[in-house]
């Protein structure tokens, strides 16, 4: 890389970027590659940290704003699933078998005052969750395997890249496999019948590649078709990069993930 991996952080009012930090060495190995990012925000703005996952590296990287410091996670639940490496997108089939921790989202904060980071590999379908409390603490680097916990299982063809969680505890992400958005909500278990598509497009869907809430709980999904880019010949006279809106309620309505009291403690099984 022409430029070592560093968090930059600007004020959106004034277009001023008011910190700049490097990854350390120790963060890092030859093959990372950063795909998502999921804030924490605690109790006060300096209370916040920032979670890295590192797809090829295998790794997951926690900042902390106060501390201006950052430190690096290793864990057997952030590598592929070798017995789902194969993709069926946009017509083509490829495998991407080396795909590890990419979508990542933090839940509401629970009762203990922290929240919950829900994650999964891209070649999975398996989602993982450990608690913040972990995370935060620079010590847990070692000797906290058994903090991290199996989730569920979303079903078949439910690979996916990145995603978010609503103030009311439903998760969003992209199923790539299916050219859609998909939804669960924390209030049940995570398996297929509680899995829903909230959107689903064909053409304007292919590869959705990232997914934001605003605070006015505005869904904002990216697509790009990176898989036809990089498998086979991307034309570039058609609309190849799209961006999508639309509210968390009305795309939730009348499916499983639809809810209304705010969720404080999400679901977290010890076991699939």
């Amino acid at each position: 890389n022409v430029c070592p991996y560093s968090i930059n952080v600007y004020d959106l009012n004034t277009d001023q970027r008011i910190r700049r930090y490097v990854f350390r060495p120790e963060d890092i190995v030859s093959t990372t590659f950063i795909a998502n990012i999921a804030l924490d925000e605690g109790l006060t703005c300096d209370d916040t940290f920032a979670y890295f996952s590192d797809e090829l590296g295998y790794g997951l990287i926690a900042y902390s704003w106060e501390q201006n410091k950052s430190w690096r996670f290793s864990h057997s639940y952030f590598m592929p699933d070798p017995l789902v490496g194969d993709f069926n997108i946009a017509g083509l089939n490829f495998q991407w078998g080396a795909e590890g921790i990419f979508g990542i989202s933090a839940s509401p904060m629970g009762a203990d005052g922290f929240r919950t980071l829900y994650f999964s590999p891209l070649s999975s379908y398996t989602e993982f969750a450990v608690s913040t409390r972990i995370l935060r603490d620079e010590t847990k680097v070692t000797g906290s395997y058994k903090d991290f916990k199996v989730v569920g299982t979303r079903g078949r063809d439910t690979h996916t890249t990145s995603k978010v969680m609503d103030v009311t505890g439903v998760q969003l992400f992209n199923l790539i496999d299916q050219n859609a958005i998909g939804c669960w909500s924390t209030n049940f278990a995570l398996k297929p019948q509680n899995i829903a598509v909230v959107d689903k497009d064909d053409v304007g869907l292919v590869f959705p590649c990232d997914i934001k809430i605003d605070e006015g709980r505005n869904v904002w999904v990216i697509s790009d078709r990176m898989p036809v880019f990089l498998e086979s010949e991307l034309n570039y006279g058609d609309i190849n990069f799209r961006i999508y809106v639309g509210s968390v309620d009305s795309l939730t309505q009348g499916t499983v993930c639809e809810t209304s009291p705010p969720v404080t403690t999400p679901i977290i099984p010890t076991s699939p």
